[in-house]
């Protein structure tokens, strides 16, 4: 079993899965550890929308696609949502890497925390999927389509509250590796500086 020191060092990002789907006893853990996030004078009111049904997921990398299609990158544009926009235009693009799961993570509009409530959400359950040798990574591209009228309504009929927006989401599955394990290839510390007062 990990140290929680060991989890959270070894946790990487996986984007390429098996079809294969995730057990229930396993993603209930994981939603679990999402719930158990910390909230903002304890609120607890992100909403999970977990999606396994294969052809809601199909749909979605359908819509997101066209959406991201009709973008066009410009100068200064956020380099990961460039990326998206870029790759939206070839055959091949699925926001979700084809992940047999997709949790999104909503919050209320307007709340001033909902981005680090749904943050603390999402880490929580990245975490406890390394520790059950799963594969997941963050996505932002619903997140950047929060505001779009067709996804919107796409989302609203899935579950998604009027008053509610996306702030992120999770792909979660099995890892197509050698191995079936996560890459948990400890990356080196680049950046995020530390300066102590004493």
């Amino acid at each position: 079993m990990m140290t929680v020191e060991e989890c959270i060092k070894t946790r990487r990002s996986t984007r390429k899965y098996l079809a294969r789907p995730v057990e229930d006893d396993k993603l209930e853990r994981v939603i679990e550890a999402g719930r158990c996030a910390p909230s903002g004078g304890n609120n607890q009111s992100a909403h999970l929308l977990v999606i396994k049904n294969r052809d809601v997921l199909k749909e979605l990398a359908v819509q997101v696609k066209h959406e991201f299609e009709q973008m066009e990158v410009t100068e200064g544009l956020y380099a990961s949502l460039a990326s998206a926009i870029r790759a939206s235009k070839g055959e091949k693009y699925v926001f979700h890497y084809d992940a047999p799961v997709l949790i999104v993570v909503a919050n209320k509009r307007n709340y001033g925390n909902s981005m680090a409530d749904s943050a603390c959400v999402l880490e929580n359950m990245m975490l406890m999927a390394n520790g059950l040798n799963l594969g997941s990574c963050w996505i932002n591209q619903l997140r950047w389509l929060s505001e779009n009228e067709a996804l919107l309504k796409t989302l609203g009929a899935l579950g998604l509250k009027e008053d509610e927006r996306v702030c992120g989401a999770l792909a979660l599955g099995y890892p197509d590796t050698v191995d079936g394990l996560p890459d948990r290839v400890a990356l080196p510390r680049k950046g995020n500086p530390v300066t102590v007062i004493a």
